[in-house]
């Protein structure tokens, strides 16, 4: 009952220190003291932390049940607030840098279940067909339903090549499904960029780690190295977010001058502001920006940036609505707590907390299946003695290779067709008017 004892010395000592200061004329109560300690209350934490120390069927230690009393504290706070002991914080730096044991999850929790932001690109969760949205229930057979965020976490990760079991549940289908997991290393590859076709550039943001703007970057010049930029794909579907600074970066690489973000809470140093610091590394080219239930936190300062600076188009569907800033404090013997300090607003104003980011033109996933055409039609080209175009070959050939892009992924298709569309318009608008 050590530490018990310790909490009830201190108590008076700190109600005795605020009574003093309140007392002497002029004098402001110590900012550090809690405010207006609510005695009664403490004393009943005290009252219910004795009953279960010696009452409890099993015996606990007291340095155990404290520990256990402030993760009930943070976990009903929000889904995004946690206490972290020396493995946990690890494991949070870990995912930061983006190399780790496990299976590709950002995770959240709801209602106590764990629920899925989004699986990472080309990590067993992605592969085994996780999708946002699905709840985990079990872990290797053992209900998630009481577990703590992190110690959900901590069940998924362990050594690559070893065995995990998850039952998720799924919107729309009451039936748990078991999904047999292996392990693997996740080296995230935060950016990845390609041409979808001659002068039309796909740049993918899986997520935002540390290295993450300076990646895009290089992206940005590698496009522009291998051709003409005519358009650009930033596709942040399934984007857990990350890293606030490398959501930031980003954000400038695309916007020349203004605010991209600003943050609002209840200490002063979470009151912060971000603006653009250098130019538009692409020189105002078109930007679509792909979006959907799986876009979250860092993804979603991202596209609300280029919406509000009418940068970019955002398409596909509602993001997730992670508005809200983590700051790790620091505690004693090396622990510390994930604490929810402040709310991220976009350059408007909005916050997207809890709604998300809307995108200006809905396009849900979908799938679509070509419809087959008439074998025996004839065009002038199949009639005997037709006459040469003179045109020389059909420039069209060279996309041959894109003409499965609808059925493969729609909603790139589509991304695809509003930039080839902007262009034209473009074009047409600069021809001399007869």
């Amino acid at each position: 009952m050590r530490y018990l004892n310790k909490i009830l010395q201190i108590i008076p000592v700190l109600l005795c220190m605020q009574v003093i200061a309140s007392e002497r004329p002029g004098s402001e109560v110590d900012p550090t003291l809690p405010p207006r300690l609510p005695l009664n209350e403490l004393r009943v934490f005290v009252e219910a932390f004795d009953r279960v120390s010696s009452a409890y069927v099993e015996e606990i230690d007291d340095r155990t049940l404290l520990e256990k009393a402030i993760k009930g504290m943070l976990s009903q706070l929000d889904p995004h607030s946690a206490y972290l002991d020396r493995t946990s914080f690890s494991d949070l730096q870990e995912a930061t840098t983006g190399n780790y044991g496990g299976l590709g999850l950002e995770v959240g929790m709801e209602d106590g279940f764990v629920k899925v932001i989004a699986p990472m690109d080309d990590t067993p969760a992605a592969k085994a067909g996780i999708e946002s949205g699905d709840l985990i229930i079990e872990l290797d057979g053992l209900p998630v339903k009481g577990m703590s965020l992190s110690e959900a976490i901590k069940g998924m990760r362990g050594d690559a090549g070893s065995e995990v079991k998850l039952t998720i549940v799924r919107k729309g289908n009451p039936v748990p499904k078991e999904l047999v997991l292996i392990r693997e290393i996740i080296q995230v590859v935060s950016v990845r960029q390609r041409f979808l076709e001659d002068g039309y550039g796909y740049l993918r943001i899986a997520q935002f780690q540390s290295k993450t703007g300076a990646e895009v970057e290089k992206a940005v010049e590698k496009l522009y190295e291998n051709g003409r930029l005519s358009g650009l794909v930033i596709d942040l579907r399934n984007n857990p977010g990350g890293v606030l600074q490398s959501a930031v970066d980003v954000s400038d690489i695309f916007i020349s001058e203004g605010l991209l973000v600003y943050t609002s809470g209840r200490l002063s140093n979470a009151d912060l502001r971000f603006n653009a610091t250098t130019p538009d590394a692409t020189g105002g080219v078109p930007i679509v920006v792909l979006v959907n239930e799986g876009t979250a936190s860092a993804s979603e300062i991202v596209a609300g940036a280029l919406q509000d600076h009418n940068r970019a188009v955002i398409m596909g569907t509602n993001t997730f609505g992670k508005g809200s800033v983590q700051t790790i404090l620091p505690l004693n013997n090396e622990k510390a707590i994930k604490l929810t300090t402040a709310l991220y607003f976009t350059p408007s104003g909005r916050s997207i907390q809890a709604e998300g980011i809307i995108p200006d033109i809905w396009v849900d996933r979908s799938k679509v299946t070509k419809l087959k055409g008439n074998p025996w039609r004839i065009k002038e080209k199949d009639l005997p003695g037709h006459l040469a175009n003179g045109n020389g070959e059909n420039e069209n050939q060279e996309h041959a290779n894109n003409r499965d892009l609808s059925t493969l992924d729609y909603q790139l298709n589509e991304a695809l067709a509003l930039l080839k569309g902007l262009n034209i318009l473009a074009r047409k608008s600069t021809r001399p008017q007869g």
